[in-house]
């Protein structure tokens, strides 16, 4: 399939594959009466709305595992993705309930319950943890608030948790004892992606220090798969296998993350990653799922069967990053 073929079957998808397609691939801009269109279309849809209804309902249920992939914590992520904003009378809403716990330190919390044997407390508390807090800073930032005081609060807090070696294993005080299975002075792998993922999006924090210091430990852990595994956190078979939405610790949300970097995009390290992507590709550019969150088998990633557009069009994002620092 040559690359307009691929682009007119992204086009015949969902609206919010329609919208992001127009933006990402074919860099159309936000006034496009075709990008408008399919905005439009994408937010009335029944899918969008559901989850925009759940997530008026902020926090919803409570996190007992970052994992779960129904939580709205990862439905706030995807709505952010899907590239809602600010100025959306459902956002809005969404955002006034967020702002409404933040931390005296600035992280943003979510409503977690972590039991007394995973050193919790084993009640319901609003609290944060460095596997949650930079997803909502992340989403805020993508809905438009960079400049606002509350998250500038919060970056600046996040960034300044990070150690030597990257972001640690790092909870507020409220969750006491509570860390994840491994050695307190290893990087947390996860915490170390969704901190680059919210960085990423920040200006002047992009090609920061503390973005350099986490980049190399996410590379270094790749470089070293297959005897480091902190936090029992492995990049074997499984990571290796394309999935979506971006959820958890694979081989595609690592890559999105750190080809948002452009100053990495020539390292060899990155470029072996994207090579193993790239192979999955069929022989029209089209992407299958090799495994799903069961949260989300109602969307067109929800299956192992057939091409997935949008899980397509994640990848062919990717490819499109590293295609324009070899060009």
């Amino acid at each position: 399939m040559s690359a307009d073929r691929l682009i007119t079957w992204l086009l015949e998808g969902s609206p919010w594959v329609q919208y992001r397609t127009r933006l990402d691939l074919l860099h159309q801009k936000e006034s496009d009466p075709e990008v408008l269109k399919a905005r439009q279309e994408m937010i009335k849809h029944r899918q969008v709305q559901g989850l925009l209804a759940e997530l008026a309902q902020w926090p919803g249920s409570i996190l007992s595992s970052h994992k779960s992939a129904g939580h709205p914590l990862h439905k706030l992520i995807f709505v952010a993705d899907l590239g809602l904003k600010a100025t959306d009378p459902e956002i809005k809403q969404i955002i006034e309930r967020i702002c409404e716990h933040q931390a005296p330190e600035g992280s943003f919390q979510v409503l977690m319950n972590i039991p007394p044997r995973y050193g919790g407390t084993g009640k319901d508390q609003w609290a944060w943890a460095l596997c949650d807090a930079p997803l909502i800073l992340y989403a805020l930032v993508k809905f438009g608030l960079g400049e606002d005081e509350r998250i500038q609060k919060a970056s600046a807090h996040l960034v300044s948790l990070i150690k030597e070696n990257g972001w640690p294993c790092a909870v507020s005080e409220e969750l006491g004892k509570f860390r994840g299975p491994g050695r307190k002075e290893d990087p947390c792998p996860y915490a170390n992606l969704i901190m680059l993922k919210a960085l990423s999006q920040i200006p002047g924090l992009n090609d920061s220090s503390a973005s350099y210091t986490g980049v190399e430990t996410l590379l270094a852990l790749w470089e070293g798969r297959e005897k480091r595994h902190p936090y029992m956190f492995f990049m074997g078979t499984d990571f290796c296998k394309l999935k979506a939405p971006f959820v958890w610790y694979d081989i595609l949300h690592v890559a999105d993350v750190l080809t948002q970097f452009p100053w990495l995009r020539a390292d060899a390290r990155l470029k072996a990653m994207i090579g193993i992507i790239k192979r999955k590709a069929d022989e029209e550019g089209r992407f299958i799922p090799e495994s799903i969150w069961e949260a989300w088998k109602e969307w067109d990633f929800g299956q192992k069967r057939v091409p997935s557009r949008w899980l397509t069009l994640a990848a062919q994002r990717v490819l499109k990053r590293m295609q324009v620092q070899s060009e």
